[in-house]
This record gives C-alpha cells, structure tokens and sequence, in this order.
C-alpha cells in the first residue's frame, strides 16, 4: 500500500518528462501554428535578451524574427508587436510588455530556440503540481493527494496555456508556488522536519511568498490583491511586525520591477507612454518605416469604465460563460469551493481570507475592465484569471475520499477534453472550442462581443451590416449558418446556428421572416423568447419578437438561436438539374429591426 501513491506521483513525473522532451523535440513554429495574442512581443523579447542582452528593438530583431519564422509562410512579421518609444535616448524603441517572463525564458532560448518557451512552460508546470500535491498530501491519503491535484491542473483550462509563449503558466506557478510558501506550514507538522521541509515551516517562507507574488505582480498587474491574506493574517495573530515586513518585500519587488523597467526605457509603466501595436510594417522593415508613421496607438496609463452598469451581468458570464466561464474552463474550482461549504467547520482565517482576494479580485477586473475581463484578444478562456486559479486549490479541505478527484476529472473532462486533446488547434482557433456539447447551453459573454474568440476569425464568422435599415451585423458561433445572400441567411438542416445580432441603432423588436422549399419545422429562440414556425407550401412566415439585448459600447447585441427539423439539398431537388449547390440546407432567415418609433422596415 506504501509503494502504490509513490508510484502514481512517479509516473506523473515521468509524464511531464515525456511533455518536456516532446516540446524540446517539435518545430514550434508550425506545430503552434504561427503567432497568437501578444506572442509578438514576448518572443521578440526574449530573443533580444537571450542574443543581445537587452530589451532594446532594433532591425536586427526584425531580421531575428524573420529567420526564426522563415519556414512559415504566412508569418510576414511580428504581427501585433507592442513597442514604445522610449524617454531616453529618446530614438530608442523598446517592448510594451513586462520583461520578467522573457528575462526567465531567455537562457532556454539560447539553448533551445522558440522550444524553450515550451520546455520552460512544461516545467513550470510540473513545479506547480509539485507544489498543490506536496500541500494536499499533508493533509491526506497520498492517492487522495494526487487524484485531487492532477485532477485540478489537467481537467481545466490550464494545460492549454503551456502551448502559448506568453507568461499565462508563468504567472500562474508564481502564484501557485507563491501560496504553497505561505500555507504549507498551516497543513504540516514541524517536527522531524528534513532541511527541505524546514525552509518552508519558518517566518522566512512568507517573505518567499512575498517574492514570488511580487514578481507575479509586476507581470500581470491584475495579482495585486493576492499579497494581502498573508499580510492579513499575519496581522490577525497579531504579528504586526512580520505583516509589515511581508508587505515591504512585496512592494520592493514590484518597485524592482517598475524601476528597472524605467530605467531601461525612461517610463516606469510598460504599457504607459508613447506606445502602439504594429500590423503588417514595422519600425525599420526600411528606410521609410518608421515608429511615427505606423502602428496604431495603445496606452494603458488610464482605465475607463461604465461604472456598475454591467456588473451583475459580467458576473454571471465571469461564473458560467460560453467563452470566459469558471465553471466550463475551471470546473475543478467550483469543485473545491463545493467541498470547503460542505465541510465550512474546518475553515480556518486563512481560508476567508484567500476567498475574499479571490472574489476581490474578480470583482476589481469586472468593474475596471467590463468589456476586456477575460484579457481581450478572444483568449481560449479567461485568462487573467488563470493566474488566480491556483488559489482555489488552498481553498480545498481535508478529503477523505476519492468522490471529489473523480468529480474534478469526469465533470472538467465533459468540457475540455475535447479541447486539450489538440492543444496546439485549440490555442490558435479558440472559436472552435465551444461549438459542441455542454458549452452551447451556457450564456454567451454579450459585455464583450468584440473581444469573444469569433473575432479571431473575421473573415468567416462575422458579417459586415446587410440588409434594410437599421442593419445589423452578425457573429455566427457556429458553422451551422452561410453568409447572407439576398439579405438574408440559410440555416443549415437539422441543425441549431448561434448566432450574435448587434445593431449600433437599438431596436425594440426584431421581425423575423422564415422561408423553405420544403415542409420543415423551425425554432427560434431570440433574447430569451422562444416562437415555434410551422413551414409549409413554400410560404414564408414572420414572426415578431421584442428585443432588449444588452447595451454595451454604444450597440445592442442578443442572440438568435435558430433550430430546423428538416433539411434538402438544393442540387437534388432541382427538377431541372441546375443547381449545384450541394448544401444541406434547412430554412431561410430574413431579420429586419423595428426601432420604437417605426414599423418594419423588412422589404
């Protein structure tokens, strides 16, 4: 029985050597396919730190980027770069983005090219397991102990996030080994403790804390809140001076960062500034390009926001969203949070405190970014958060049995498996993700339509305004519908089409004008209401149906879900044999809008 738990965490690690060695092995540059997000900068950056020591972008590393894509085509350049032009010298250019994660991948860059970024991710990864396993076994069965902690990391989102060269599992470990540090010792005892042991039972493991979530901090700024639960119960059991110290580390590490960064460029914040994102040229391709005349400007020194409008429902989507959502990209949390409720006796100081700068946490991002909380760009799940993910996991209580493991394993595994089974696909095509299964009875996040995952994928899943005043444009979540034609859209057979309506003029009802050549049976279902559409004879039908949508940046925005019984083929019921379109088609969609002082303006 004794040898059982050490074999399991054996073949764990043995698991993460093959994923290392694997990453150390791929061509990263196909099998990735290519850039995602803000990969621009950070790979941009960490290959100037690994051959030229410093964070300075010059033409060289335009050449750099060019002869480390060169086998792949359609990579013209570093597309979506952030770079400012620094204070001085002020004709320097240097990287929008914090430096700490490049800083740390560049040594595994100058060994290994792009698959260090990869190598590294995998190691950090298997860090951050050591950490939540190390911590679970002191306070269970060490079956109980690895059940629970593989089940955390690998039946969530997280292990897509190693495919990315961007500081998402950087962040993330920082943290998860960050409150490893600081709880271990609440979960352990100190006696016949081995010198390992030791370096994590004393005061000197709460100012590692402080460190490793400092660094974090600096990275994403959004961390900010996880230092105060050590500083707090520090406090609580009246240990001033050490909650002071804590604190003080914390914000010498943070002003590190900051200060470095400012006297590297002259500007303390990177996002700050004179700075912009570069699509297509770039400062230096030639004598014309220039930091002047190109790029688009983007400086994140201030942060608007509209108040508390959509705070209800941003907390909706942040719990249970289509795209961004905790429980379908992070169900083992809701998991553990189900276990420490049931079992509410055991919860100690720590444990609210850790709660409440997650909720805290969550709330400030909802309030300060309302349309960009999940981090903009249509991530594969919410990614600023992924780095406060590891949290939960000290939330979890004494376990007894395997019931709550199996549960994170089977209950995250009908979301993501499907998803982590092709990370590399997953990562660069993320609109795919929820397509199928559970994902399509979860809300979609209507806060923030033009950061969702189909924008990523524009030129076939969005369509510029059509038809009849007011326009409206539309977002297909699904391939179960065609572009328009004539104005109006075919709905594929026995099928169900998501999709987003958004009109910059809000209507107060949406008439809606079915059509088929064949006798078929449609269902829609548009903001909320459900209307039943009988299709006979060839005769179209026109439901009316009123709107609210959610208000967001100036546009209405709902969603229309249309569901056909029937389907044809047009190319084999065309009596003449003329056609040749071999859709399977289901009914024809018409949409008008009906503003509040008008009747329809359908044709």
């Amino acid at each position: 029985m004794s040898r059982s738990p050490d074999t399991g965490l054996l073949i764990v690690l043995l698991l993460f050597g093959f994923l290392a060695v694997a990453a150390l092995l791929i061509n990263p540059t196909r099998t990735t396919y290519g850039l995602k997000s803000d990969e621009a900068t950070y790979v941009t950056m960490a290959l100037s730190i690994a051959h030229d020591a410093d964070l300075v972008f010059q033409r060289r590393d335009l050449d750099r980027f060019r002869q480390v894509y060169r086998d792949y085509e359609q990579q013209g350049g570093p597309e979506g770069i952030f770079l400012k032009r620094g204070s001085w010298p002020h004709d320097r250019l240097y990287f929008g983005k914090a430096f700490i994660y490049p800083l740390v991948a560049a040594p595994f860059i100058r060994l290994a090219g792009l698959n260090g970024f990869l190598v590294l991710n995998v190691l950090l990864l298997a860090i951050t397991f050591l950490c939540l396993y190390v911590y679970a076994v002191a306070r269970m069965t060490p079956t109980v102990a690895l059940l629970v902690s593989t089940g955390f990391l690998g039946a969530s989102i997280t292990p897509l996030f190693s495919v990315w060269m961007m500081p998402e599992t950087f962040n993330m470990a920082l943290v998860g080994c960050g409150y490893f540090c600081w709880l271990y010792k609440e979960v352990t005892a100190r006696t016949n403790a081995g010198a390992t042991k030791r370096l994590f039972l004393g005061s000197r493991s709460d100012l590692m804390t402080a460190v490793l979530l400092g660094l974090a901090t600096f990275s994403k700024l959004s961390n900010l809140l996880l230092i105060l639960p050590p500083i707090a119960l520090a406090c609580w059991r009246r240990r001033f001076s050490h909650g002071f110290q804590v604190g003080v580390v914390f914000a010498l590490v943070v002003a590190a960062g900051f200060g470095t960064n400012g006297l590297i460029s002259g500007e303390l914040n990177y996002q700050g500034g004179d700075r912009k994102t570069f699509y297509g040229e770039y400062p230096f391709q030639n004598d014309t390009a220039t930091f002047e005349n190109l790029g688009i400007e983007v400086t994140t020194e201030s942060l608007e926001f509209e108040g508390w409008q959509h705070l209800g429902r941003n907390t909706v989507y942040f719990l249970f969203g289509r795209h961004f959502g905790l429980l379908p990209y992070f169900f083992p949390a809701i998991v553990v949070i189900i276990s420490a409720l049931r079992r509410w006796r055991e919860l100690r100081a720590q444990h609210a405190l850790v709660a409440v700068a997650i909720v805290g946490t969550a709330m400030v991002l909802l309030f300060l970014l309302p349309h960009t909380w999940s981090g903009g760009g249509g991530p594969p799940a919410n990614r600023y958060f992924l780095s406060i993910y590891p949290a939960f996991f000290f939330l979890i209580p004494a376990i007894r049995t395997l019931l709550p493991g199996i549960v994170m394993w089977v209950g995250g595994a009908l979301f993501v498996a499907q998803i982590l089974v092709n990370p590399f696909v997953a990562a660069k095509r993320p609109w795919q993700n929820s397509e199928q299964g559970l994902f399509r009875m979860l809300p979609v996040e209507l806060t923030m339509v033009d950061d969702l995952p189909v924008q990523l994928a524009n030129v076939n899943r969005t369509v510029a305004p059509f038809g009849p005043v007011p326009q409206p444009r539309l977002y297909y979540l699904d391939d179960n519908a065609w572009h328009p034609e004539e104005s109006a859209i075919w709905v594929a057979g026995q099928a169900t089409a998501d999709v987003i309506v958004r009109f910059k003029q809000p209507i107060s009802e949406l008439e809606i004008t079915v059509w088929s050549p064949i006798n078929n049976t449609a269902t829609l279902t548009v903001d909320g209401s459900s209307h039943r559409v009988e299709l006979t004879s060839k005769r179209p039908v026109t439901v009316r149906a009123p709107i609210n949508g959610v208000l967001s940046k100036g546009t209405q925005n709902f969603v229309l879900k249309i569901t056909t019984e029937n389907g044809f083929v047009p190319a084999y019921h065309d009596p003449f044999g003329q056609s040749i379109d071999l859709r399977y088609l289901g009914v024809r969609v018409r949409l008008a809008g009906i503003t509040s002082h008008s009747s329809s303006t359908s044709p």
